[in-house]
């Protein structure tokens, strides 16, 4: 029998794979843009919601950048954070390494130290209730290499405030190597490295993020199951993959949730890490994605722990933040 939604719930988890930006809920969409007198092309927040059936990444990518833009002021980002974190903390998340893209709101005049600064007022919130995390600076790889070395110079001395970077957007015909430099630079400036690879884009992706960029984690990866050396290499070499279920579905990168590869992955003992990407727009925070994960797949009942355990090997964490991680996850197997 799968165990019940309070069940899954309350399993303490980290989310390494999040956009702030993707947490934007319609309502918020609404609230900022009255507060910041923005017009909408959308005339209602059921009018916004029923555009929310993508058929591609890039479907998904133009509507998000639309309504990003009623985010303008710290204020906004410190919002869109402690929104995010009180979800999150709602659905068992207990530390989150969170995404934010400089350069969508950099190219709309919003200064990138004013979304760093808000998000990290977020967090200074998120930490008094009980969320450890840092922020990830993530780079879009459809526009120029020059502007994501840019927008990283921008933010160097503020390195300490950064946990790592990353890459994202759209990303068939953008592959990773061509942000070698920038991820070079990063590693200079003691960032961790992370980048999405192996959704809509070939397995291939995957390997130049490992090989040229130095990527510590890869985001999605699901396609890396069509490259058996691939897999034994993420195997073999620890390397966590961020899945995101619900999203797979949302974009038609697969059907449906029970044609999803979290199963095979995990039976190839690969580190697979069950996330939720862009929440606001596929459905659900972390928690549904694991309760509809075990919809679809009942014998994952018996792999709730080791999912939970995995996220927290596969963050960035402290070590001494991850013992506390694992001994929430003691308390919770305990109970089960």
């Amino acid at each position: 029998m799968a165990p019940s939604n309070t069940r899954i719930f309350s399993l303490p988890t980290a989310e390494l794979h999040l956009h702030i930006e993707g947490t934007l809920e319609p309502e918020l969409v609404f609230e900022l843009a009255e507060n910041n007198g923005v017009a909408l092309p959308f005339d209602s927040v059921e009018a916004l919601r029923e555009r929310y059936q993508f058929t591609s990444l890039q479907s998904f990518l133009d509507l998000y950048y639309d309504c990003m833009s009623v985010l303008q002021t710290r204020a906004d980002f410190r919002t869109l954070g402690e929104r995010y974190l009180e979800r999150a903390y709602e659905q068992g998340v207990r530390h989150a390494e969170i995404f934010f893209d400089a350069q969508a709101h950099t190219i709309r005049g919003v200064d990138a130290e004013e979304v760093l600064d808000g998000l990290l007022d977020a967090l200074e919130a998120g930490a008094r209730k009980g969320i450890s995390g840092g922020l990830i600076l993530s780079f879009l790889r459809d526009r120029p290499v020059a502007e994501a070395l840019e927008t990283l110079e921008s933010l160097a001395h503020r390195a300490g405030d950064l946990l790592g970077v990353g890459l994202d957007s759209a990303e068939v015909g953008y592959p990773p190597e061509l942000f070698t430099p920038v991820f070079a630079r990063a590693k200079e400036l003691g960032l961790r490295l992370v980048a999405h690879a192996g959704e809509e884009g070939p397995a291939a992706y995957v390997r130049e993020a490992l090989d040229l960029l130095g990527a510590e984690r890869i985001d999605h990866g699901i396609r890396s199951l069509e490259d058996p050396e691939l897999i034994e290499r993420l195997r073999r070499e620890r390397i966590p993959l961020t899945v995101c279920p619900l999203s797979n579905v949302k974009l038609a990168v697969i059907p449906t949730l029970a044609e999803h590869p979290i199963l095979d992955l995990l039976d190839k003992e690969i580190l697979v890490t069950v996330n939720s990407d862009d929440p606001a727009y596929f459905g659900g925070y972390l928690a549904d994605n694991m309760a509809g994960l075990v919809d679809a797949f009942p014998a994952l009942d018996g792999a709730l722990e080791r999912l939970a355990r995995n996220s927290v090997e596969a963050s960035f964490a402290s070590d001494e933040r991850k013992a506390e991680l694992h001994a929430l996850i003691d308390e919770w197997a305990s109970r089960a």
